[in-house]
């Protein structure tokens, strides 16, 4: 597989962490300004699409739940994609684990953005974490 001459697997990881936790810990605004290419394409159904529906919604859960936290896990990067595993805490030790995939373009400026989330449970069938 060949990939552009901007394409840098270790930059985009180092850039989606840090475009994630920027937004996650109350500065969507900032993050987009500092990664985002000209236009983002939201799959997560509860946001709406472009970069103003992303700062609206992290924006809206940084003042309703500004206690939460976030530990990423896992970064793996090929290609234009990178993926990231964390594991986050809301209020109540509400905790969740997340999926989340973004592309970047050729200048390495993310564009598009899927994400999984499933609540860990208080039980479960095996020793395992999910993280």
């Amino acid at each position: 597989m060949t990939y552009s001459n901007n394409m840098n697997p270790d930059q985009n990881k180092q850039n989606a962490v840090a475009f994630y936790q920027m937004a996650y810990e109350g500065n969507p605004a900032k993050a987009v300004e500092l990664y985002v290419g000209d236009d983002y394409i939201q799959h997560n159904p509860n946001v709406a699409n472009g970069t103003q529906g992303f700062i609206d919604y992290f924006e809206r859960m940084q003042r309703e739940y500004p206690e939460k936290s976030i530990e990423f896990v896992r970064v793996i990067a090929e290609g234009d994609l990178v993926a990231l595993h964390t594991h986050q805490t809301w209020p109540g030790n509400d905790q969740y684990v997340t999926m989340d995939f973004f592309r970047f373009d050729n200048n390495g400026k993310i564009v598009e953005h899927w994400d999984a989330i499933q609540q860990i449970p208080e039980t479960s069938a095996n020793p395992n974490t999910m993280y």
